[in-house]
């Protein structure tokens, strides 16, 4: 199994995960509700790669979320990826936010789908099916009262993410399930990094920028 290190700093999470020797996850996150990457996102690297008996020599890859997110996480860690990379001359590895945050929710029928929140009431979502086949591609969504219905009149339909919150005040529909306060995690990006690094799916180091789907909006 190759040595990849983990970076999620797409919401408030900075989150870093590794795999150990033991072939055991660990994980350093703060999943608190402000910004902390600027500040904690190198410690966490530093501790838990101590934790796991590794060293940054010891890696074979890097793997970020690559977005839709916050502009400035998303810019954070990036650009910490990407300095590691250049500096051990390893692969940058690249995962969509929603297709990890999805991966921690389990269901044998019926629809997920994560979703971010995006201000007033737009959200960026996508449609994975039970098995995290993805039937609908990341977008940028206003929600209403009346969103997904196509997919909650087939049966359940799991929601997780930040939008949840002002989703479920206009979403009254019986098949609807809400997983809440869950946020993007390093942990569900070790994986994903795993099977592109087995097939050599690395991202273009030099230019490779991060999913924001918007321009970004100061304030």
């Amino acid at each position: 199994m190759a040595v990849i290190l983990a970076l999620e700093t797409a919401t408030t999470n900075c989150s870093v995960a590794v795999v150990d020797s033991k072939g055991e996850v660990l994980v350093k996150e703060d999943y608190g509700s402000k910004y902390s990457h600027g500040e904690k996102l190198h410690v966490y690297i530093d501790e838990v790669l101590k934790e796991a008996g590794l060293t940054q020599k010891d890696l074979d890859a890097v793997a970020v979320s690559a977005g839709p997110g916050s502009y400035t996480g998303l810019r954070v860690g990036v650009s910490a990826a990407k300095g590691l990379c250049f500096a051990l001359d390893i692969p940058l590895i690249t995962i969509g936010t929603l297709d990890s945050l999805v991966r921690q929710l389990s269901a044998d029928q019926g629809h997920l789908i994560p979703m971010l929140d995006a201000r007033r009431m737009e959200a960026y979502t996508a449609v994975y099916d039970h098995s995290y086949q993805e039937l609908v591609p990341v977008q940028p969504q206003i929600l209403d009262a009346e969103s997904f219905s196509d997919y909650l009149s087939q049966g359940p339909v799991t929601f997780i993410g930040t939008a949840n919150e002002k989703f479920s005040e206009i979403c009254t529909h019986e098949n609807a399930r809400f997983v809440n306060g869950k946020l993007p995690s390093a942990k569900e990006l070790i994986a994903l990094a795993q099977a592109k690094y087995e097939a050599g799916d690395f991202a273009d180091l030099a230019y490779f920028e991060p999913d924001y789907l918007k321009a970004f909006q100061p304030g």
